[in-house]
């Protein structure tokens, strides 16, 4: 499967775009890979869809800063939370923002921007729910079950919001096609211009006896079990998307996404940076002295690591590999393990009189060749 490009070079615009200057973008290859001017041609058409899902993400706010973050990854596998990637259907829908009203093609070609003639459907609201993740958790990935309250299908009338088969009647102003068209002049030439139909608000049919169960809505509010499969590496404040798991849209319309914020729960001991996780370790003076095997946590369980003999407070140990996964599956990161050692603030007289006679020892005498530097430690900390 083909990589997919960065947004903003699909669209041949910088990172630092206004909305303005990306809906202008898109506009232009609209207008160039439209496949009315190139009949026949899927690189044409492809290039089409893939403009197409780049102006979905980077004309919303919202999922433009989430894709400035994470990149595709936090896309959900596809632009919108659309798991099957967008369709021609998908496309035309957003054309009401870019041109106007509902494009239906260049200078009279008729093509319908329903990919055939089809109805427009309504939607469903997205949902937001938030996840709670342990570093565990989130360093093998996993899987929850969370109950969501939300608007489903009518299991009286099956979603459509009318009593019985014979509930509906075709809508007499637009002949149950759910448009009204009209020819207007613009930067096209000739263009075709699909406006919903007022009367029944595109359905392309009229509810004559209401469903009791839902009073004629197609949807009433319901709780789901619903499961979630979290993948392993992802950050505080990311967001997953469950293509078709939010609210049921009225009348049988397509529903929305489950939009899933990852949380991070704090952990006792360790500390993420990025990918890297972090762990203070305090040695008494004797053990940094001496030196010594000591037991450490990590996000796995505890694990045994050697201090030598002479350690010095403010020495990183770097476990490698004992971190947490890129979300992408590239590398993994490290365990650092920030050396401090503890000095009792009180001390008993036999304790004062051995701690001054080594005092007078020459051994003990500081040398700062040996310590290094503070900046020489952290320089040491990204090499």
């Amino acid at each position: 499967m083909a990589e997919k490009r960065d947004y903003y070079e699909v669209l041949g615009v910088g990172k630092g775009a206004t909305k303005d200057e990306i809906k202008k973008a898109y506009r232009k290859k609209a207008i160039e890979f439209h496949p009315d001017k190139n009949p026949g041609n899927k690189e044409a058409e492809d290039k089409f869809k893939e403009a197409a899902e780049a102006y979905e993400v980077l004309s919303n706010d919202d999922k433009r800063a989430r894709y400035d973050r994470f990149g595709h990854a936090g896309m959900g596998g596809a632009a919108g939370g659309h798991a099957g990637g967008f369709t021609m259907e998908d496309i035309f829908s957003q054309f009401g923002d870019i041109f106007g009203g509902h494009f239906g093609g260049f200078g009279g070609f008729g093509r319908s921007s329903r990919g055939g003639g089809g109805r427009p459907r309504q939607r469903g609201a997205d949902l937001r729910v938030k996840v709670k993740l342990t570093l565990s958790e989130i360093a093998n990935g996993t899987e929850k079950k969370i109950k969501v309250n939300k608007y489903t299908g009518c299991p009286t009338c099956g979603g459509s919001g009318a009593e019985g088969s014979g509930g509906k009647q075709t809508c007499a102003t637009c002949g149950g096609s759910g448009y009204v068209m009209q020819v207007v002049n613009s930067f096209f030439g000739r263009a075709q211009m699909q406006q919903v139909c007022p009367t029944c608000g595109g359905e392309g049919e009229i509810i004559t006896h209401k469903c009791k169960a839902c009073g004629g809505e197609g949807v009433v509010r319901d709780d789901e079990v619903i499961t979630i499969k979290i993948p392993a590496g992802v950050a505080e404040g990311m967001q997953l998307s469950l293509s078709g798991k939010g609210n049921a849209a009225r009348h049988g319309g397509i529903p929305g996404d489950l939009l899933v914020v990852v949380e991070e729960e704090k952990h006792p001991e360790l500390v993420r940076d990025g990918n890297d996780i972090i762990y203070s370790l305090n040695l008494s003076i004797p053990t940094a002295i001496l030196g010594a095997t000591v037991e450490i946590p990590t996000i796995d369980g505890k694990v045994k690591i050697k201090i030598d003999p002479g350690t010095q407070p403010g020495k990183i140990l770097r476990l490698r590999g004992k971190g947490l996964p890129d979300v992408n599956g590239y590398e993994r990161g490290d365990l650092l393990v920030v050396v401090n050692v503890y000095v009792p603030k009180n001390i008993s007289r036999d304790e004062r009189n051995a701690i001054e006679k080594m005092a007078s020892s020459p051994n003990f005498e500081p040398d700062p060749k040996e310590g290094g530097s503070f900046f020489e430690k952290i320089r040491g900390y990204f090499n």
